[in-house]
């Protein structure tokens, strides 16, 4: 309403000026733009840069700061310009536009002014106003957005990245950060930053946006900067803080989520496999494991990931999940990593740990049910019959015997399972139950297998339901009984002199029938019979003589002999 008044006041005296020929007593203002905010006007004592282009009432120009691209500055209300332009720009805004006239005793009088102004002179003034600022002016800071979650502000001493852009007080941009795609990285309160903007950043949270405007003695002052930035210009800055931290700053554990169960937590030399995300501290995603479908697997404490990492996995449970802060001096520096992580960036990283264990780990083996009786148990060379379920450590299910219809059969100590399975199977009684973790060393290695990730610890569940007896490495056929005076003799069935294949078979099975001997299990009695006949037929000639006939036993001790010499 009192611009309205204003304009209406200032077309009235335009209008008398017209009407009455007679001179000027006073400035005349039109304010023919006017911005819509205005959030400080032209006082005396401030300092102001304008544009403007001067003329005569004919229209002759007689100066132009545009034609010479340089602004004029200077002090308002104290003598330093005439009277009547230091009546006409009181009350200016930024950006704002003004014809000022200004009547000869308010000018250069009498005297008029070189050539280009005579004696007398009305002058015009078509002048828009750049800039105000004050001695007594302060750096000047709205906060735009600020995160609710602020645990950490700016303090002098860390050093920060933002980003910016660069204007002066009537909007003319001069620089920002966005344009180089690069934050502006640096101490505050050291002196590496203009004085108004150390004062501005301090406070700020990391996702926080303000608006700073510095007055011109708090930044370029009196020179300016390059071509950009004019003497005497207040700066105005739009800043997004991304990123904080100080050099004495260490790794920073947060949302720990502990299992219930934690038997061990993890020390240097363990390896390790554990899932992450990993984003800049404004939550900029840089990298996964989930997104690759696979865990990251390294030692610990022994330098093959960066400090930070390697500090934060010490002590952590199977099953733990937990976000680590880093500062960059324990992480990738001023060099930063690739094109996702740049110099002196924190990162934050939400891992859970899937496992680890130890190279000199063994086999860990935990009966939960024991049958009252339990006289024999399984050892090597045995076949047993057993129901298991496989899963890793984070309870991510692998496999299970209940998939099949019987249980798995297998000969223990003849590498028909993982060593770790193996060692964990024998010494049972029929009906226990284990919990068998076996290590990777001594289970699927580094490399894994089908349906096993690389390095994985397992565990099993056991169940024995039933085992056979085995024979010792190497042999066939082991006696259960004492061995016959003439053994030839009882194996030649009919008294011919020979033993051909199928009346040695049917020897074979009398004894396995009788309790007398026990085939090696796991086997066809068949295929191991033709065996057992192709070692005594040493001729190949399709029958065994007595000559030939030779126990395993006694091949062995003879072998040894012929080693002695």
């Amino acid at each position: 309403m009192a611009v309205e008044f204003l304009v209406v006041v200032l077309s009235v005296l335009v209008v008398c000026v017209v009407c009455n020929p007679s001179p000027l007593e006073d400035v005349v203002i039109d304010r023919y733009y006017i911005p819509k905010v205005c959030p400080r006007e032209v006082q005396t004592g401030d300092h102001v840069r304008y544009h403007y282009n001067g003329t005569l009432t004919d229209g002759k120009q007689f100066d132009s700061s545009h034609e010479r691209g340089t602004p004029f500055s200077g002090l308002v209300g104290v003598g330093r310009l005439i009277t009547g332009m230091d009546r006409g720009i009181q009350g200016m805004c930024v950006n704002e536009r003004r014809n000022i006239t200004v009547p000869p005793h308010l000018a250069y009088g009498s005297l008029g002014a070189g050539k280009a102004i005579p004696p007398d002179a009305t002058l015009v003034f078509d002048v828009v106003l750049l800039d105000i600022w004050n001695k007594d002016d302060q750096v000047q800071i709205t906060t735009v957005f600020k995160p609710e979650d602020c645990k950490r502000t700016v303090q002098k001493s860390d050093f920060i990245r933002y980003h910016y852009n660069g204007t002066l007080l009537d909007g003319t941009p001069f620089d920002s950060s966005h344009s180089k795609l690069h934050t502006y990285d640096t101490y505050v309160g050291d002196g590496w930053l203009i004085k108004g903007m150390d004062e501005g950043l301090i406070g700020m949270c990391v996702g926080e946006r303000r608006n700073i405007i510095i007055p011109p003695f708090l930044a370029y002052g009196e020179k300016g900067y390059g071509t950009e930035i004019p003497p005497q210009a207040s700066l105005m800055f739009d800043v997004l803080l991304v990123d904080l931290h100080n050099t004495k700053d260490d790794v920073t554990i947060e949302n720990q989520v502990i299992p219930d169960l934690c038997k061990r937590k993890s020390v240097t030399g363990d390896y390790i496999r554990y899932h992450y995300n990993g984003t800049l501290l404004d939550g900029t995603f840089f990298d996964s494991s989930y997104s690759r479908n696979n865990t990251y697997n390294t030692y610990i404490g022994m330098g093959y990931v960066i400090p930070g990492m390697d500090k934060a996995l010490q002590g952590v449970c199977i099953g733990e999940k937990r976000r680590i802060i880093m500062p960059p001096h324990m992480a990738y520096g001023e060099s930063g990593a690739g094109e996702s992580i740049p110099g002196s960036a924190v990162l934050v990283f939400d891992i859970h740990v899937i496992d680890f264990h130890n190279p000199s780990d063994p086999v860990e083996i935990v009966s939960s049910f024991k049958p009252e009786e339990c006289n024999e148990t399984t050892r090597a060379n045995d076949l047993i019959k057993y129901h298991y379920n496989c899963s890793m450590l984070d309870g991510t299910h692998l496999f299970s015997s209940n998939d099949y219809e019987n249980p798995q059969v297998v000969v223990l100590g003849a590498n028909k399972v993982i060593d770790g399975l193996d060692a964990g199977l024998q010494g049972m009684c029929v009906g226990e139950r284990r919990v068998v973790i076996v290590p990777p060393h001594l289970g699927h290695g580094e490399k894994g297998a089908r349906g096993v990730p690389g390095s994985a610890v397992l565990r099993f569940e056991v169940e024995l339901v039933d085992f056979e007896e085995g024979v010792p490495d190497g042999y066939l056929f082991v006696w259960l009984t004492d061995l016959p005076e003439n053994l030839f003799e009882e194996m030649d069935l009919n008294k011919d002199g020979e033993v051909p294949l199928e009346e040695f078979t049917t020897f074979i099975k009398g004894l396995v029938a009788e309790g007398k001997g026990r085939l090696k299990p796991g086997q066809d009695a068949d295929h191991i019979i033709e065996d057992m006949f192709g070692n005594q037929d040493r001729n190949k000639d399709g029958r065994i003589v007595p000559e030939e006939l030779k126990l395993k036993s006694a091949e062995d001790a003879e072998r040894a002999r012929h080693e002695e010499l």
